[in-house]
């Protein structure tokens, strides 16, 4: 790690996260733009727009991750930026269905390429501490998403300015980390650093505690994502302003994954994930019977749940599997964007029927119900493997 300037590229990172934060806040607001009382878009029509954001995201983390380690980060990471660029440039020229499909294709495939070259630099700059500062990187997604929040508030509801003003935010973040990362030296991947082969990196991704964690994958971010996403139009009906319910979740969420080193000496990644299930469960189950102040209450539960789940899954992998490299971190961050992909359009659908958004937050908490079984047996399997180690 000589001559690497691990401060300077962490910051930069953080900044190339909350320019991918700011991005799902910003969509979230444009949702009324865009959709029955702004352009005309039904919620499902939105949904499929909203999609790309996901799977473009899975494109490029399964794109990304195999390449990280053949091209280097620094390349991906340039990747990134240009896409991004390319992302904001076309929203802010977006009038229809397909040409915000189009542009959050773009945003999505440069937000899958920040993960894939930098949650492995960061488990890469800080091998003892995989679990503790993957969470302090990903402080910066709900961090990321308060500030849009915020910012989306201000800037149209506050200020009453165009919805382009509020996309054109996001060159801020854009140009910070493009200036953080020029003429850097960036490290190797773990994988790299260790000479793990290529064959060894693909037979790990397969195996059963790898795919079983994938699979989990799906629930968690569709349970988190999901929900966060399609804010404005699930408590349009429950408070005046959504949005300030998605920055008071992820303002809750960016403390949490702060002090998340302190959680980890407490509880196990296995612990933490079993008790963010069960949160999440109950405050979906909240957020259908809850309206007026008593709807933070139910978000509060909520963002409890959700705050260790997308960081304690990849810092679990790095941790426990290593050997599956930037691949595997990769091969999980796009699990669960895909997931989201597919869950938009459906809650779409559920919203746009008689039954509304109590259906769909009903719907949606059958995932971290799920969940709870899974990682219940989870622990139960870890804690039998260190018996086992011990012995």
């Amino acid at each position: 790690m000589e001559n690497i300037n691990k401060n300077r590229l962490f910051f930069g990172s953080c900044l190339a996260l909350i320019t991918t934060a700011m991005t799902f806040a910003i969509r979230a607001r444009l949702e009324t733009v865009f959709g029955p009382e702004g352009v005309g878009l039904t919620l499902e029509q939105l949904g499929y727009a909203f999609a790309p954001a996901f799977f473009g995201f899975t494109i490029a983390m399964i794109i990304g991750g195999p390449l990280v380690d053949l091209l280097g980060i620094k390349k991906i990471t340039w990747m990134a930026f240009i896409t991004h660029a390319v992302g904001i440039v076309l929203t802010l020229m977006a009038d229809s269905m397909t040409s915000l499909f189009i542009a959050t294709l773009f945003i999505g495939i440069g937000n899958g390429f920040v993960e894939a070259a930098l949650n492995p630099m960061v488990a890469s700059m800080y091998p003892d501490e995989k679990t503790k500062m993957l969470n302090r990187f990903h402080v910066w997604f709900p961090g990321g998403i308060v500030i849009g929040a915020l910012l989306g508030w201000l800037v149209m509801d506050v200020l009453d300015l165009s919805w382009q003003v509020m996309v054109a935010t996001l060159f801020i973040p854009l140009m910070a980390y493009g200036f953080m990362f020029f003429g850097q030296k960036i490290p190797v991947t773990e994988r790299v650093q260790l000479g793990i082969s290529n064959k060894k990196m693909f037979s790990s991704v397969l195996k059963p505690l790898f795919l079983f964690m994938v699979a989990c994958m799906f629930l968690t971010a569709a349970s988190e994502l999901g929900t966060t996403q399609r804010i404005e139009s699930l408590l349009k009906e429950s408070v005046s302003a959504p949005l300030l319910v998605l920055a008071f979740i992820n303002g809750i969420m960016a403390l949490g994954r702060l002090f998340a080193g302190q959680v980890v000496h407490k509880l196990s990644p296995s612990g933490m994930l079993l008790y963010s299930a069960i949160f999440t469960f109950i405050g979906l189950w909240l957020l259908t019977v809850t309206s007026g102040g008593m709807t933070f209450v139910a978000a509060a539960v909520f963002a409890v749940g959700v705050t260790f789940f997308w960081p304690t899954m990849l810092g679990f992998v790095a941790e426990y599997l290593p050997e599956t490299g930037a691949l595997g971190l990769s091969i999980m961050g796009g699990a669960g964007m895909f997931s989201v992909s597919i869950v938009l359009p459906i809650m779409g659908r559920l919203m746009d029927g008689a039954s509304g958004a109590g259906e769909a937050l009903r719907t949606m908490s059958i995932l971290p119900a799920i969940l709870i079984v899974a990682f219940l047996g989870l622990n139960i399997y870890m804690k039998k493997n260190r018996k086992t180690e011990q012995a």
